[in-house]
C-alpha cells in the first residue's frame, strides 16, 4: 500500500476513535505495525504522518466517517464498549414476564428471513429477563418430516440461539379439540360440508351458506364425523365471524381441517388438524406469550386472531408485527428454493448462493454479521429489499480482525527473476493483530497474475509484496525480469506473488442466483491459481485474506485446496 494512503486510513480510523482527533504516534505505531520495513525510515514517514495527520484533523467527523468508509471501510468498526443496535422498549412489557415464541415449521432448513423472527424473539426475552420458547408448528402432517425437527435446531444453535422451553403444537391436539368443541356448543363454530370452490366464491361475494344455520347438536355429531367417517375435504370448521366483514379473512375463516396423512411424531392417531388461525392464536395465549411477533403480511388476520380468543374466553397477547425480510437476487422461502434444487440449478440447501443458513454458514458468513445484520433492520414494518452487500459490510468488520493473510495468485503466469537472491523470513498473518507469523523461502521462480502481467511495461521497477523490487525486462508467454532491490519505494506498484513452492487452488465464486428477475446462469464460477503452501496451516473452514483479492473459506485443504470466496 502507498505509505501516504497508508497513514491517511490509520489518521482517519484514529481521529473517529477520538472525537475527530488523531494522534501522530498512533497512527506511526499502527504503520509500522503493518509494514515493518518503516522502521528504517522513521524519520521521513514522521514528517509525512504529522501533514497527514494535520489534514485529517481538520475535517469534520462526519468528513473523516465518509473517507474512511472509501478507502479503508473494514477500519470503521465499533470499538469495545461501544453499545451495539439495541432493539426498541416492548409495549406493556414488564422485566422477568416477558415470554416470547419463534414457531417454525419442521418441514425445510431454516433461511435468513426465520433469523430475523427467531433472533428478535430471543434478544427480546434477553432484554427483559424473559423466557423464550421453540414451538414446533406441525399441524400439517402432508408437510412436516422428522428429519427438520433436529436440523432447524442446529441451525439455531450456530445462530448462539437458546431456548428455556421447547414443544409440538401437534402434543397438544386433544386440547385443541376441547376448544373446538366449546365454539360448536357456543354456536361460535360450524361444520361447512360445501364444496371448497363453492366456499370460496360465496366467501369472495359475502354470503353465508346454509350450513352456517345448523343446530349445536348438528354440528357435534358432524364434528364427530370428522374424526372417523368424512373423507379428506368432505367437511371443514368454520369459525361464525362476519360474512360481510371488509375484511376478508373474517368471513368465517376455516378452523379445522380433514388431513389423512401420518405425522412424523403422532403417527396416524389424529386426521383432523386445527388452521394457522385457530393454532396459532391458541398456542400463544395457552403457553404464556406475552409478546409474539409475525410478519406483516398476517397484519389482516389479528382481528380473526383476538376475535378467535374473546370467544374462547382466552388471555390476549400483546401482537406485533415487522416487515418480512427480502433480499435482492436471492429467494428467500422454501417455495422458490425447492424448484431450483429440483431443476438442478443450485446443488443443495447449503449451496452457498443461497440465503439459508446452511448456505450462508457455509460462505463464510459469521452468525454475529447475521445477528448485527437483523438487529440493523429492526422491527419496522415498512417494506423493502435488501441488498446482499449490507450483510457483506458487516462481516467484512469482523473477519478484518481474525483472518490471516496469504497470497493467492489467480491464473498464474511465471515470472523469472535473474540475479535474485535467496530470501529466507517471516511475515506477519495479520497487519496489526497478534495472529503469528509465516515463514517464506525464495530463489528465481515466482509466479504473478495474469491480470498483473498485462498491466507490467518492459523497463518497469515493480516490487513483489513484502520481498525486493524487480525491473520488467521481456514480457511473452512468461515474464523475464532482474532484481532490483531491496528498498521500498512508493513509486513502484506492488504484485502478489507466490514462489515454486505452491498448491494449485480452485475458488468457488457466488452471484446473485437472479438479476433482473431472471435466473443467472454466471451465478457461480470456478477461479483456478496458486496459492502459497503455507495454506496448510490454517483449518478447514477458516475464512482468511487472500491479498488484493477477497476472503475466502477454506473448505478443503490437503494437495489442491478448495475455497469458497466470502466478499471482498
Amino acid at each position: 500500500m502507498d505509505v501516504e494512503i497508508l497513514a491517511k486510513k490509520y489518521a482517519l480510523q484514529n481521529a473517529i476513535q477520538h472525537n475527530g482527533k488523531a494522534s501522530a504516534k498512533a497512527v506511526i505505531g499502527k504503520m509500522v505495525a503493518e509494514e515493518s520495513y518503516l522502521k528504517e525510515r522513521i524519520k521521513e514517514v514522521w514528517n509525512l504522518v504529522v501533514k497527514v495527520v494535520e489534514e485529517v484533523n481538520s475535517l469534520s467527523l462526519a468528513e473523516q466517517k465518509e473517507l474512511l468508509e472509501e478507502i479503508a471501510p473494514e477500519l470503521l468498526a465499533k470499538k469495545k464498549g461501544e453499545k451495539k443496535s439495541k432493539l426498541p422498549p416492548l409495549p406493556d412489557a414488564e422485566r422477568g414476564k416477558v415470554v416470547t415464541r419463534f414457531p417454525p415449521e419442521p418441514n425445510g432448513y431454516l433461511h435468513i428471513g426465520h433469523a430475523k423472527a427467531a433472533i428478535i424473539d430471543y434478544e427480546y426475552a434477553r432484554m427483559y429477563d424473559g423466557k423464550f420458547i421453540l414451538r414446533f408448528d406441525d399441524t400439517n402432517p402432508e408437510n412436516e418430516d422428522i428429519v427438520f425437527y433436529e436440523e432447524q435446531r442446529k441451525d439455531l444453535r450456530w445462530l448462539g440461539i437458546e431456548w428455556d422451553k421447547e414443544y409440538n403444537t401437534s402434543d397438544n391436539l386433544k386440547k385443541h379439540y376441547e376448544l373446538a368443541l366449546q365454539l360448536i356448543n357456543q354456536g361460535d363454530a360450524y361444520v361447512c360440508t360445501c364444496k371448497p370452490r363453492e366456499i370460496k366464491e360465496r366467501r369472495l361475494r359475502g354470503e353465508e351458506c346454509s350450513c352456517r344455520k345448523r343446530s349445536k347438536e348438528e354440528n357435534r355429531e358432524l364434528w364427530k364425523e370428522m374424526h372417523n367417517e368424512i373423507p379428506p375435504g368432505g367437511a371443514i370448521l368454520r369459525l361464525k365471524g362476519d360474512m360481510r366483514s371488509q375484511n376478508t379473512a373474517m368471513r368465517d375463516p376455516t378452523l379445522f381441517r380433514i388431513v389423512e396423512a401420518e405425522h412424523p411424531i403422532q403417527g396416524d392417531k389424529y386426521r383432523v388438524w386445527p388452521t394457522y388461525d385457530f393454532a396459532g392464536a391458541v398456542e400463544d395465549s395457552l403457553s404464556g406469550v406475552t409478546h409474539p411477533f409475525r410478519t406483516k403480511e398476517y397484519e389482516l388476520r389479528d382481528e380473526v386472531y383476538f376475535y378467535l380468543l374473546e370467544k374462547l374466553k382466552l388471555r390476549k397477547p400483546h401482537l406485533m408485527e415487522f416487515s418480512r425480510l427480502s433480499i435482492e437476487g436471492m429467494p428467500v422461502s422454501k417455495r422458490l428454493i425447492k424448484p431450483l434444487i429440483e431443476e438442478g440449478k443450485v446443488k443443495g440447501y447449503d449451496d452457498v448462493r443461497l440465503p439459508t443458513l446452511r448456505g450462508l454458514k457455509r460462505r463464510g458468513i459469521l452468525k454475529e454479521a447475521i445477528r448485527q445484520f437483523v438487529l440493523s433492520q429492526g422491527i419496522s414494518k415498512s417494506e423493502g429489499v435488501v441488498t446482499f452487500d449490507q450483510i457483506e459490510a458487516i462481516n467484512r468488520k469482523l473477519l478484518d480482525p481474525i483472518a490471516k493473510r496469504f497470497f493467492f495468485v489467480p491464473n498464474p503466469i511465471k515470472l523469472i527473476v535473474k540475479d535474485a537472491p535467496s530470501v529466507e523470513k517471516e511475515l506477519r498473518l495479520h497487519p496489526t493483530e497478534d495472529l503469528g507469523y509465516k515463514k517464506i523461502k525464495t530463489g528465481k521462480i515466482f509466479y504473478i497474475s495474469k491480470s498483473d502481467a498485462s498491466n507490467l511495461r518492459e523497463g518497469e521497477t515493480i516490487r513483489l509484496k513484502d520481498l525486493f523490487n524487480v525491473t520488467v525486462e521481456k514480457i511473452g508467454k512468461e515474464v523475464e525480469g532482474r532484481f532490483a532491490g531491496m528498498e521500498v519505494k512508493a513509486e513502484y506498484e506492488k504484485i502478489q506473488w507466490v514462489t515454486e513452492d505452491h498448491f494449485p487452488m480452485i475458488i468457488i465464486k457466488p452471484d446473485l442466483l437472479f438479476k433482473g428477475g431472471k435466473y443467472n446462469e454466471e451465478s457461480l464460477k470456478e477461479i483456478g491459481g496458486f496459492v502459497e503452501r503455507n495454506i496448510e496451516i490454517v483449518k478447514e473452514g477458516e475464512v482468511v485474506q487472500m491479498e488484493r483479492f477477497g476472503f475466502v473459506k477454506i473448505e478443503r485443504l490437503g494437495d489442491r485446496p478448495l475455497g469458497i470466496y466470502v466478499h471482498r
